[in-house]
């Protein structure tokens, strides 16, 4: 794998060697993806949180894995989290341990989606299972210790193109209502056309040859929505407060600043976060410093928009 000048030593370090997940074969990307979680050493469990695997109504019904709060005085914020992996791998383990200290460290509620991949199961596919899990768990989220008033959607990469697409919709739709949202250097725009998108073609974990393998898998040939390619929204107004977290040498950094900026210009209250020295991913490998300062700000930002929000 190559490593830009001017990545983080520590990140560099952990990454000599790591599987490459690359995105042109969906299975062998899958089998490499298992592999890299795997060498990330998720935590099995936490005493602080009752984990329940399960399905719920959908067309066709979807599995998602909750994470409740098992020593919570009262009802607690939701989050409904999407993994990332390119809309064509990854599942519920990817982020199995994220979600864990979500539930345990902040006590928020977490479904974890487990929604259908490209290209077998093409746009809308996993939009659809991310907003039936979604609106399913803002009406039942007294079911798990929940508080419908406080839902929360977030991801990853193209989890968080998933929430993006699905803060969209919850407002054209009128519902469910949404606290928050929370993009984690989001996948947001199919027309490839930013400097970081040309400069970053070789870079760790994800670059451009990867982001055309999968706009071609997650598209099936079809011309992209906004609710496929949210940057292609006309309209950002009315969405839930976000946070937007950018790495400096991810391909995708652009289109995640440039939707924070016209989040701002349409009034919607707006946190930016771009790290320098790191790459796309970064902030799942622990063994570095930036990572564990990106992810004690993400546990920090739902305390804050979440535990204190009217």
């Amino acid at each position: 794998m190559s490593m830009p000048p001017g990545l983080d030593r520590q990140l560099a370090d952990a990454l000599e060697g790591a599987p490459y997940v690359g995105l042109e074969h969906p299975v062998t990307a899958r089998a490499a993806m298992r592999a890299l979680v795997a060498a990330l050493e998720e935590p099995a469990g936490d005493f602080r949180v009752e984990v329940t695997d399960r399905t719920i109504p959908g067309a066709p019904p979807v599995p998602v894995r909750i994470y409740r709060p098992v020593r919570a005085a009262g009802p607690t914020p939701v989050l409904v989290y999407f993994h990332g992996g390119g809309f064509v791998t990854g599942g519920l383990e990817n982020e199995h341990g994220r979600c864990l200290a979500f539930a345990g460290e902040e006590g928020i509620a977490v479904v974890s989606v487990g929604y259908r991949l490209a290209p077998e199961h093409p746009f809308p596919a996993g939009l659809d299972d991310c907003h039936a899990a979604t609106t399913w768990a803002q009406a039942h989220a007294s079911g798990f210790g929940g508080d419908p008033a406080r839902v929360a959607v977030g991801g990853g990469s193209a989890g968080g193109a998933l929430a993006a697409a699905d803060a969209l919709r919850a407002r054209d739709e009128g519902g469910p209502p949404l606290a928050f949202q929370m993009l984690l250097y989001p996948v947001l725009d199919d027309r490839m056309d930013t400097p970081s998108m040309r400069a970053f073609t070789d870079p760790p974990l994800f670059n451009r040859t990867d982001a055309a393998h999968m706009w071609r898998h997650y598209l099936g040939g079809r011309p992209a929505t906004p609710y496929a390619a949210p940057a292609r929204a006309g309209d950002l107004a009315g969405l839930p407060p976000a946070y937007v977290l950018a790495a400096e040498f991810d391909p995708l950094r652009d289109e995640a600043l440039e939707y924070a900026r016209r989040l701002i210009e349409a009034r919607v209250p707006t946190e930016l976060r771009h790290v320098p020295g790191v790459c796309h991913g970064f902030d799942g490998v622990l063994s570095a410093d930036a990572a564990r300062r990106a992810f004690a700000e993400q546990r920090d930002v739902l305390r804050r928009n979440l535990w204190t929000a009217p």
